[in-house]
């Protein structure tokens, strides 16, 4: 019986499973749940079946992300069945889940998104440019995702994540610089926080906050920031994913000179944490390390840039998880598919444990239950339906 205690003892204190303070936060352990797009909230509302979900992965100090949730009615389009957060419905019907989780004992936050060119009919290759936008309308969608934000706070999230990757409307920005896409008047951060920042250096001048490519997302984050403070703010980066079609892009430079700078801004702002998806996995040549799937690891630049919290996503299991804690290359690791189809996903790398397969061809259909509510615990019963 001793022998079993040491062995829990030293399962618990590998890095991914060690507590760790985001902020004002306090996580019982390194495995984030990432946000996960599943198109199950019917007419734009969450539904009991989506409570049930965020139950059932909820647990005592785990950070869950919401999947990615709209900000405005003209923001929705391209994604069927997606949470929206721009009305009093919607923030009443989110209570519940959040409420749930609460009682879980879980934090949780709320990705917030606007699609962006994924409003447009795809081209080949992707999703081609950001709709060209009047000086008046940029303005309007900094205030969406300000209102959006206020509204999650008002449904009892304890943060947003602002989603601004995978191509989607401020990712977007960051390709597509024609004269006219990008000409808002940019926010001063000084106005927004209370430790000094400002957007002009010791000797007056202008920092390249509002570069062209960034200054959308720049508003955005500050605005946001305003609205329901610094600490309960994290923003969501792909800086290797061309905009529209969420494929590495083959000449990388321009998204990571962008995202490095965007950090840079978010740093100095405050902003608690930083989320970033790293290139593609690939596989190792000639069975090199048993022809396992090898993450790139190409983050560090933007974790030296940032000294908040770091979280970094994408094809990370439990070992390659525990290295880079380990390391110091990041603070937090969240899963997305793993979470998807194992709910007690932290109990499991606890215990060392066989993990369910999760089922591709379910991810984005509509049904409340299979591919959803229905994946195995660990030796205990699965509610799969709502009560």
């Amino acid at each position: 019986m001793a022998s079993d205690g040491k062995t829990s003892q030293a399962m618990e204190a590998t890095p991914l499973l060690t507590p760790y303070k985001m902020g004002k936060f306090n996580l019982a352990h390194r495995v984030v749940h990432a946000p996960v797009t599943r198109c199950r909230s019917y007419e734009n509302l969450v539904q009991p079946h989506n409570t049930l979900y965020y139950e059932q992965r909820a647990a005592p100090g785990v950070l869950l992300i919401a999947e990615a949730t709209v900000v405005a009615e003209t923001a929705r389009t391209g994604y069927p069945c997606v949470p929206g957060m721009w009305s009093q419905e919607q923030v009443e019907a989110w209570k519940p889940v959040v409420d749930a989780v609460h009682a879980k004992g879980a934090l949780f936050f709320c990705q917030l998104w606007h699609t962006g060119s994924l409003m447009s009919p795809p081209i080949t290759g992707g999703f081609g440019a950001p709709p060209r936008l009047e000086t008046q309308e940029i303005p309007q969608m900094v205030n969406d995702f300000r209102v959006a934000a206020r509204n999650a706070i008002r449904a009892g999230f304890d943060g947003v994540e602002i989603h601004a990757a995978n191509g989607l409307l401020i990712n977007q920005f960051w390709w597509f610089l024609d004269i006219g896409r990008v000409d808002s008047q940019p926010l001063h951060p000084g106005r927004f926080t209370n430790d000094g920042v400002s957007d002009v250096d010791d000797g007056g001048r202008r920092l390249e906050l509002d570069t062209r490519c960034c200054r959308l997302a720049a508003d955005v984050i500050a605005a946001v920031a305003d609205e329901v403070g610094v600490h309960r703010v994290g923003v969501r980066l792909s800086p290797f994913a061309a905009a529209g079609n969420n494929v590495d892009c083959a000449d990388a430079d321009p998204g990571q000179a962008h995202a490095l700078h965007l950090i840079n801004f978010m740093d100095k702002l405050g902003v608690l944490y930083c989320h970033v998806v790293e290139p593609r996995t690939r596989m190792c040549v000639d069975g090199e390390d048993g022809g396992k799937l090898v993450i790139p690891h190409r983050l560090s630049p933007f974790r030296k840039a940032f000294r908040g919290t770091f979280i970094v996503n994408g094809g990370y299991d439990r070992e390659e998880g525990d290295r880079v804690v380990g390391e110091g290359y990041a603070d937090l690791v969240s899963y997305g598919r793993l979470f998807i189809a194992n709910p007690d996903l932290p109990e499991r790398f606890r215990k060392k444990a066989g993990l369910n397969k999760y089922d591709r061809s379910t991810f984005y259909t509509s049904d409340p239950v299979v591919g959803y509510t229905d994946y195995p615990f660990l030796c205990r019963e699965t509610q799969v339906a709502a009560q």
